[in-house]
């Protein structure tokens, strides 16, 4: 143990500990805007300076260990001149414009600015603009970036892509995308984990809110919106209200009364892509499809872009049903349709997701039939902007009241609802695999093994007995993670028959789409809500969702048969996403700054 004194405070704490944590230890927070533990301690802002008694010059907490005796201030005269100076700098070379960014009042820099009571900037203003377009669901503005390098360090360390460097040296250094490309050429995954780890409002989702407000005032159009499981675990984060509150029927009641037409729950179509994959796992796995390799999950588009771009030989072995977003679409768009007595072209079809890559799936060709007019999803809105959504309408979240969904795709079952979560899918699967194989139910948790464990989970792995088959399954989150087990598939280390892939850390709850709390991970917290739900739910099992058996009986047929495969099948190779530089052996791509 190292004691020492924080603003006449005694404290004792580890040897090795930071000054940061040392202080936060004893209830002292010491600002900063460019820290996040674990993984960006450069101390490239320099707000968290303090003084230490016998150094001349100030020095930064986040990345300075106490010493045995030090005596710290916090707060000096000399540190909160420093600090005002900094941030003063910090202000000179960024677009401030707050009222109409998305950020405002949810911007680290704000909150600091406005904690130091900085109300003039004594430099002269110096913004750097870059060309983006402003097309791509993930946009940048460079006269808002700070520099902080978190979006560099998330992207290598976190997700592996290194997507983002540092370009230019000196004052005329700047964060831009690497390797002399545009966004559009890079093999960006749209995970939008570099905006949720973004401490202003430099980076963002390609905002579709307008589209959405204009499909709604359109009398030719009838609009139906589906919810996703992982939304209803965050959208009250940012609106005040508790887990408890935020219901999913409470958005759905939000939606009716900015005007939407029909609401549903994406966990029918989750429940209808299990049908669809468990059955057509079954079918690959007994023709011997996966001695070599494993079946890959579908569901994550951040994932498809991945392997796209990264593992482009391994495209044949994912799974070829759409996710649940585009099922519901496909689905809305026919035997929906049909059934109120409306041409498909008349319908729009939005989704709120928690996840910035379902604005690209949006588009994607593989996802368009000719025959119902189009595509399967026509609008796709991230959590925050359906937050921003219900600001506008000026909707009082307190008063919302929890709704049902509407009928004919009203069901939902528990394992739809876990799609949300990391391992989930793979969970959900099992439930109905058991099932399809045995001709009766396991108890609903006897696979949640795959669940991860801790925040920490990597891949959660088991080997499972189901008759006489013997299936080795493994569920992971994150790219980064993905990338070091691929690579253990492809030398031969391990081998799997299936495996769930999440490109963002914790599966969608941690989606690019969701609420930011700035230096605090909530994918975990918000998972455990989802298992919670699934507990607490009367149908556990997609097999068993009646209006998905209503579905096959009335207008599908059976699972992966001839309709089926038509409409909620897709192509991979129908689209192709930008090659991934070559890597040198550490995994760097080749000429890329390290």
């Amino acid at each position: 143990m190292v004691s020492l004194t924080i603003d006449k405070i005694n404290v004792s704490v580890n040897e090795g500990t930071t000054i940061m944590e040392a202080a936060a230890s004893v209830g002292i927070a010491i600002p900063h805007l460019c820290y996040w533990k674990g993984l960006n301690e450069i101390a490239a802002c320099r707000v968290c300076v303090v003084e230490v008694e016998g150094k001349e010059r100030l020095i930064t907490s986040c990345n300075n260990v106490v010493e045995e005796g030090m005596v710290v201030y916090t707060n000096s005269p000399k540190v909160r001149m420093d600090r005002r100076r900094t941030v003063q700098l910090i202000l000179s070379q960024h677009d401030c414009k707050c009222a109409t960014c998305v950020r405002s009042g949810n911007c680290s820099l704000q909150t600091i600015a406005n904690d130091l009571n900085i109300q003039d900037v004594r430099f002269g203003e110096r913004l750097e603009k870059q060309e983006w377009d402003k097309n791509f669901p993930l946009i940048r503005n460079s006269a808002k970036c700070i520099k902080c390098m978190r979006c560099i360090q998330v992207c290598d360390k976190i997700q592996s892509l290194n997507i983002w460097d540092l370009e230019g040296t000196g004052a005329r250094s700047t964060v831009n995308v690497s390797g002399n490309r545009t966004i559009n050429e890079a093999d960006c995954s749209l995970c939008g984990q570099c905006i949720t780890h973004c401490p202003v409002g430099a980076l963002r989702e390609r905002d579709d809110t307008k589209k959405l407000w204009k499909a709604i005032e359109d009398p030719t159009k009838t609009v139906v919106v589906q919810v996703a499981p992982a939304v209803r675990a965050a959208w009250g984060e940012s609106l005040g209200l508790t887990r408890e509150q935020a219901t999913v029927g409470k958005i759905f009641d939000a939606l009716k009364k900015m005007g939407v037409d029909y609401v549903f729950d994406t966990t029918f179509s989750a429940d209808l892509t299990i049908m669809e994959e468990a059955n057509e796992f079954i079918m690959r796995y007994t023709k011997g499809e996966f001695k070599d390799r494993p079946m890959f999950t579908s569901c994550c588009p951040g994932w498809i872009r991945f392997i796209k771009s990264q593992y482009p030989h391994l495209v044949r072995y994912l799974s070829t049903a759409k996710s649940p977003m585009q099922m519901f679409g496909a689905t809305i768009k026919t035997y929906f349709a049909e059934k109120i007595g409306k041409k498909p072209e008349d319908i729009y079809t939005v989704a709120v997701m928690p996840c910035l890559a379902k604005k690209g799936e949006e588009r994607n060709v593989g996802l368009y039939v000719d025959e119902y007019a189009g595509y399967d999803t026509d609008c796709v809105i991230t959590t925050r902007e359906l937050d921003r959504m219900i600001k506008t309408a000026h909707l009082l979240p307190a008063l919302l009241k929890d709704i049902e969904p509407d009928s004919l795709m009203k069901d939902g079952s528990g394992a739809g609802v876990i799609f949300g979560a990391t391992g989930g899918v793979m969970e959900a699967a099992l439930r109905t695999a058991y099932f399809k194989l045995t001709g009766k139910n396991a108890d609903p948790d006897a696979f949640k093994v795959v669940r991860a464990q801790c925040q920490e989970s990597d891949v959660q792995e088991a080997e499972l007995k189901i008759n006489d088959i013997t299936l080795r399954v493994a569920a992971v989150s994150g790219l980064g993670n993905t990338r070091k087990l691929l690579n253990k598939i492809e030398r031969g280390e391990v081998h799997y028959d299936f495996v769930e892939v999440m490109a963002c850390p914790g599966g969608c709850v941690g989606g690019g789409g969701q609420p930011i709390h700035d230096g605090y991970e909530s994918a975990f917290e918000r998972g455990k809500n989802l298992y919670f739900i699934d507990r607490g739910m009367d149908l556990r099992f997609s097999h068993e969702n009646p209006d998905i058996q209503k579905l096959y009986a009335d207008y599908m047929g059976e699972p992966c048969g001839h309709k089926a495969h038509h409409l909620l099948h897709t192509d991979h190779n129908a689209w192709t996403m930008p090659k991934a530089p070559e890597r040198d052996r550490n995994g760097h791509p080749l000429g890329r700054n390290i």
